[in-house]
């Protein structure tokens, strides 16, 4: 079996690479904000917590987010250098805001139980779950590509921690889909928890990457 050896390139394509990631984690920030906004208007809106949750975590993801912007900035312009500051407090923050949201997410969702409340709707949970695995998969795709490109584990990693947001958008999808079309008591606060479990993953994760000497993320394993 034949290996295909990693491709060089030139300082000048190498450049072009970075900018291109660079400006993908600019896209991500964009597009985790108003994901953000549209998803916790229409959840509260339309009482659907899945959804609302959803979109707390879609802002959480832009702190993250902002501080994966300044790590590619950083290693393009020095591929040796460590985390800044301002990387590690981002991702510290970042980590204690999962923590948070998957306690009220968690305790929100027992009292949905006990109260028996159920949403009005949840066709905007699966409309707007379906156009978020579509972005995150373009931003996979391309991550991935790049990093292996550049022979860089940080953007890998990155890209693999968009996978962790293609699962809770499929968790979204599934709960606003059941509801939905068959009305299943309960699988709105279900689906809750199912956030919980990956906000509690991705809290952690964030904590691991701020203590690691290297830029690579616990996501990589996944």
């Amino acid at each position: 079996m034949e290996t295909s050896l990693p491709q060089i390139l030139t300082t000048s394509e190498t450049k072009k690479i970075y900018n291109l990631v660079f400006y993908l984690s600019l896209f991500t920030i964009i597009y985790n904000i108003a994901e953000g906004i549209i998803s916790t208007i229409v959840g509260y809106s339309d009482e659907s917590l899945t959804l609302f949750g959803f979109g707390v975590d879609s802002f959480i993801e832009t702190i993250s987010g902002i501080g994966i912007a300044a790590m590619i900035f950083r290693i393009a312009h020095n591929p040796e250098s460590k985390k800044s500051e301002f990387e590690i407090t981002a991702l510290k923050i970042t980590g204690w805001s999962f923590y948070i949201l998957s306690g009220g997410l968690l305790i929100s969702a027992v009292l949905s139980v006990i109260q028996k409340q159920q949403p009005e709707s949840t066709f905007w949970g699966v409309i707007i779950s379906l156009v978020s695995i579509a972005a995150m998969l373009v931003l996979v795709y391309y991550k991935k590509k790049y990093g292996k490109l550049l022979d860089s584990k940080a953007i890998i990693a990155d890209a693999n921690c968009n996978v962790v947001c293609i699962y809770m958008s499929l968790t979204l999808l599934s709960s606003s889909f059941l509801f939905e079309v068959f009305h299943i008591p309960f699988v709105d606060a279900a689906g809750a928890v199912g956030l919980v479990y990956f906000s509690i993953k991705e809290g952690k994760e964030c904590f691991e990457k701020a203590e690691s000497l290297n830029d690579s993320c616990g996501c990589e394993h996944d």
